[in-house]
This record gives structure tokens, C-alpha cells and sequence, in this order.
């Protein structure tokens, strides 16, 4: 689950800048191109993207000679990013999927996620640029996996004068994080090609270092969640009750079980807590603080290896200031505006903010209403970590998907598991404990995810060749958008009410991505007629 990076190669973050935003007849030739190309190729995601990502220090590789060891130092520096991700996020993963059920009080945990993607906005259009100019791809990466540290540190004291700071910084060291990163990967993936000469290209490279690369960061997902359920679960107080008093327990759990069955699942509301469900009574505070004691030792490795585990980038002849073409954050946003004004971003709009909805939900309605209100909140980690294998695996297979099946028929298959689930599960009646259910709800929602991911990531380069960063501007906006509009009204309808709203923007969002690649059919089409002449 995304929400902080791309599970495909992002060219947007690659340092891809537009020449020509109005350039509108470049831009329907370079789509007709692009589409016969991916026809031709059966649309495969990676390599739509990844032959067109360039880096202003691509001159300078090509100028550069380089060591046959080279090759192992690059995979390092590539291996280490990975690493360092992994171990951060799965700190920051393992806290945030607690938030919404730890902090429940005056919906500070939800409040908290809002605050982040809301500050994540402004800093994916404003501050990327900048920060790499001043300090370059590494040093970047470890200042911005610093600025999480206050966030995992608030945990011990969560109050709204805490975790609001704490999560701007979040939100804030968010956007050069991953821009930097890609960078970084687009940079060194040059300089690999120039190692092995004819025996690699550029493109291939990327796509490999990007699928390494995300191969560790999805696995963090699995970590965080593994590390939480077995430090609430195990650390727990066991409790022994004397014999004569069986039979009053056992008639207080089918009190439970008629009150998870009453007001778990779709018929969840705000305002449930500990006294209606006992499942929801947060853990004692000297589990949080356990808990919290290891994730921080967590991001602190991360920063350690990323400082003094990574070469720079002057190792490539790319100095600060190199890797970008000295954009604004102000002619990003505006270049970002204009592309709006493009029917087919219009029409991309509502898919887009799906994806950010349907994150939402799973970080915050899933494991609070369905996970923690019918089997515990300290087995919430337990529930996730299925999602985040299957969402690792979807996005792996994706490609090969594409490539096989085609892209339309592989988002109509998605589309239609993605609304049987959500049907199922806004007329499925919650049962105490039924953790099959919550884990197969899990597993399929992140089959979903992946899908998405991939599918429109590669969707907006095949759209938008020559606007590459506006569009994927675009693209982390409305996500984003979609994402803090999920966590605002978390704490304010039920969640009958949520899963309604979201098959409703699937809906839409699957009509306007419908809508368009019929017009991308229609030009191939066009484009075969005319060629055959």
C-alpha cells in the first residue's frame, strides 16, 4: 500500500521535465506513438516509463570510465537504499496501521494521518528541487528519513501538541524522500549501462533496480506488522480465573460475540469504544512504549546505513544542483493546473482519488472496524501482513500480466474482484474472531491495490509522454487528495456509509478509465489505418 511511493518505476520522479506544457499537438503524436509502441510490446508497464527517464548528469556518465567492480558497488548502493527502507517503513507502517485504533481518542490517530498526507501534498510540488539542489540524492534520502523520527518519538507522548508537528515533518520530508530516491536509481542505472556497455541498456537496468528496490520496501509492510501483533500478543498480561467463575465468562463472551456481530464490520460507527466492545480496549502503555522503542531504533539504523552505506553521486560526476533543471515548486504547480485542462486527465481524475480512498480505508476503517473491533487490536499486524504479501505479489505480477492478458482486461478483472469485495463486505455480518475472514478480506484488498498501482501508474506515462512530471504531479496530488478526504470523514460516518462511497468513485473512476482507453483504441486504430496506406 502506497501511499509513499510507486510499486512501478515513477519517471516523474526521475527528473523527467516538460519543454512545452501547451504543446498539444506533440502530445497526441507522442500518444499515438507511444500506444503503437506498447501495442507492439504487449503494454508492459515497466518499459513504458522507463525509457524515457533521464537525469541532467547522463552527459557527464557518458563521458565517465569505470572499473569492472563498479558493477558490485552499484548493486550495493542499490541493495543498502532498499535495506534502509525496508527497516524505516517497517517502523512507520507497523505505527501508522495502529493509529486509528491506539489513538482513537477525539480522533487524534486519524487526525495525525490526515495532517501527513495533507503536508505531503505541498511537499511533493514545493520542495524536492530545492533540498537536492542544497544536499544532493544521499544526504537528502538521510535528512528525510530523520524528519520521521520525531513522529515514532510523539508515540510516547500522543497529544495533538506531539503528533501534529511531528506528522508535518513526516508529511514534509515525504516529498524529497522519494524524489530523491528515484533519482538516485534513474542515476546509477546510467552508470551501470556504461560498466556493461552492450550488454545492458538503460531502461532494463532501471526497471530492474526499481523492481529490486521494491521488492525490500514491500516487505516492510510484512515486517512492521509482524514486529507489532508479536510485541501487543506476546508482552499481554495472562490472566487465570478461578474455576467457579467458567461459566460466567463463558456467558460473557457470548455477550462478545452478540455485540461484535451488532456493531463490527459495515455496521461500525464512530463513537464505538472499549466499554460497548472489549476487543477495542487499547494495550497498556508499557507495550506501546516497547513498541515504540524498537521502531525508533529501527529508523535511527536506517539512517546510519544511508549515510555511511551509500556512495554519492559525485562518484557518477553528478554534483549537487545536477539533478534537476532548476523547476520551481510554483512552475511545477502551475504546470501541474494546466494539464487539468486535458480531457483525459479529467477523465483520470476520479480512478486516482479512488486509490487514495480505498488506502485510506484499509489504514483506518479496515483494521478499526473489521480487524480490531472483531478479533483485537493486537492482532491487527497479523491481518495487514497478508495484505502486504499479496499486495507485493499482485504488484510483481502485474507486468507479466499486462503483458500476457492486456492492460484493459487485467483493470476489468481488478475492477470486478475489487467491487464483489467490497459488496461482500458491506453485507457481511462480523463473527468474534473469525480471523480467516479478515485475513482473505486483506489478501484480496491488497491484490487490488497492486493492480491499481501499477495499471494507472503506467497508464499516465502511456497518456502523457512529453508531461511526464506534471502528470504524475498530478497523479501524487489527487491520491493524496483522495487519501486525507478518507481519513476526515473516518471519524464521521459509519462505515456503511464509507464502503457505499467507495464503490460509488470505483464506479466512476472505472467509466472515465474505460471512456479513455477507448480513445487510445480508437487512435491505434487510426494510426494502423494510416501506416497501412
Amino acid at each position: 500500500m502506497n501511499q509513499w511511493g510507486l510499486l512501478t518505476p515513477d519517471p516523474a520522479l526521475d527528473m523527467v521535465y516538460p519543454s512545452d506544457t501547451s504543446d498539444t499537438n506533440n502530445e497526441e503524436l507522442a500518444l499515438e506513438s507511444n500506444v503503437a509502441h506498447g501495442n507492439s510490446h504487449g503494454h508492459g508497464n515497466g518499459n513504458s516509463t522507463g525509457t524515457t527517464a533521464t537525469v541532467n548528469g547522463d552527459n557527464k556518465l557518458n563521458q565517465r570510465q569505470y572499473e569492472p567492480h563498479e558493477r558490485f558497488i552499484i548493486t550495493k548502493n542499490v541493495v543498502v537504499i532498499g535495506l534502509a527502507f525496508m527497516i524505516h517503513f517497517t517502523a512507520f507502517h507497523g505505527t501508522s496501521n495502529l493509529q486509528s485504533s491506539v489513538n482513537a481518542d477525539k480522533a487524534l490517530g486519524t487526525t495525525t494521518l490526515a495532517v501527513i498526507y495533507g503536508s505531503l501534498i505541498l511537499s511533493n510540488i514545493f520542495l524536492p528541487m530545492t533540498v537536492i539542489s542544497w544536499f544532493g540524492c544521499r544526504l537528502t534520502m538521510a535528512l528525510a528519513l530523520f524528519a520521521y523520527m520525531p513522529y515514532i518519538a510523539a508515540q510516547f507522548f500522543p497529544r495533538f501538541e506531539t503528533l501534529i508537528p511531528a506528522a508535518l515533518m513526516v508529511g514534509f520530508g515525504g516529498g524529497p524522500l522519494w524524489c530523491s530516491k528515484c533519482t538516485y536509481l534513474s542515476t546509477v542505472s546510467e552508470a551501470l549501462t556504461q560498466v556493461r556497455g552492450n550488454k545492458s541498456r538503460k531502461d532494463v537496468n532501471t526497471v530492474r533496480f526499481f523492481g529490486l528496490f521494491f521488492i525490500f520496501y514491500q516487505m516492510a509492510q510484512v515486517w512492521g506488522n509482524l514486529i507489532s501483533s508479536s510485541v501487543l500478543t506476546l508482552s499481554a498480561p495472562v490472566t487465570q480465573s478461578p474455576a467457579n467463575e467458567s461459566s460466567a465468562l463463558e456467558l460473557q463472551r457470548e455477550l462478545e460475540r452478540s455485540r461484535v456481530a451488532e456493531l463490527c464490520g459495515a455496521r461500525f460507527c464512530p463513537g464505538v469504544g472499549a466499554e460497548a466492545n472489549p476487543n477495542l480496549v487499547p494495550p497498556a502503555p508499557e507495550q506501546i512504549q516497547l513498541l515504540n522503542s524498537i521502531f525508533l531504533a529501527c529508523m535511527a539504523a536506517a539512517v546510519v546505513m544511508m549515510v555511511f552505506g551509500v556512495s554519492s553521486l559525485k562518484r557518477y560526476g553528478v554534483k549537487r544542483g545536477d539533478t534537476g533543471d532548476g523547476m520551481s515548486g510554483l512552475k511545477l504547480l502551475t504546470v501541474t493546473i494546466n494539464l487539468l485542462r486535458k480531457r483525459r486527465q479529467i477523465l483520470m481524475l476520479p480512478i486516482t482519488m479512488f486509490i487514495g480512498l480505498e488506502e485510506a480505508f484499509l489504514a483506518v476503517d479496515f483494521t478499526r472496524s473489521f480487524v480490531a473491533c472483531g478479533w483485537g487490536i493486537s492482532r491487527i499486524g497479523f491481518a495487514m501482513i497478508c495484505f502486504g504479501v499479496a499486495n507485493a505479489v499482485a504488484a510483481g505480477i502485474a507486468g507479466a500480466l499486462v503483458e500476457r492478458i492486456g492492460r484493459v482486461t487485467l483493470a476489468g478483472l481488478c475492477a470486478v474482484l475489487n467491487l464483489c469485495l467490497l459488496t461482500y463486505m458491506y453485507t457481511w455480518e462480523a463473527r468474534e474472531g473469525d480471523y480467516l475472514s479478515y485475513c482473505a478480506f486483506a489478501a484480496i484488498w491488497g491484490i487490488c491495490d497492486g493492480v491499481w498501482l501499477v495499471v494507472v501508474n503506467a497508464f499516465y506515462g502511456i497518456l502523457f509522454p512529453n508531461h511526464l512530471i506534471a502528470a504524475y504531479s498530478n497523479f501524487r496530488l489527487w491520491e493524496s487528495t483522495g487519501s486525507v478526504i478518507g481519513y476526515v470523514i473516518s471519524s464521521q460516518l459509519c462505515t456503511s456509509t464509507k464502503l457505499g462511497i467507495l464503490m460509488g468513485v470505483m464506479l466512476v473512476g472505472c467509466v472515465g478509465y474505460g471512456l479513455i482507453e477507448y480513445r487510445v483504441w480508437q487512435k491505434q486504430k487510426n494510426l494502423e489505418v494510416m501506416l497501412s496506406d
